[in-house]
């Protein structure tokens, strides 16, 4: 079970790359959502999300992108609550 805060996180990340179709850092989560958390510990957030199988890395640096299994959270779940 996902916590209120990694909902947002999800939500934001799935949003942010169908905008920008990049991998999603912490700041830019920050910058562009308004989220009122750190980046380190959204990037935890993202940490968690990525062992929970809803986020991908594409490279060992990079940001994250939603996987399958997110987007299916994000449209099944979440879309519900716009």
């Amino acid at each position: 079970m996902l916590s209120n805060r990694q909902i947002l996180v999800l939500k934001a990340i799935v949003e942010e790359y169908v905008n920008t179709a990049e991998p999603v850092s912490s700041s830019s989560l920050v910058n562009n959502y308004g989220l009122d958390y750190s980046s380190a510990t959204i990037r935890n957030e993202m940490a968690s999300l990525e062992k929970e199988g809803m986020l991908e890395k594409t490279h060992t640096s990079s940001g994250r992108i939603p996987s399958e299994k997110g987007y299916r959270l994000y449209v099944d779940e979440l879309l519900k609550d716009d």
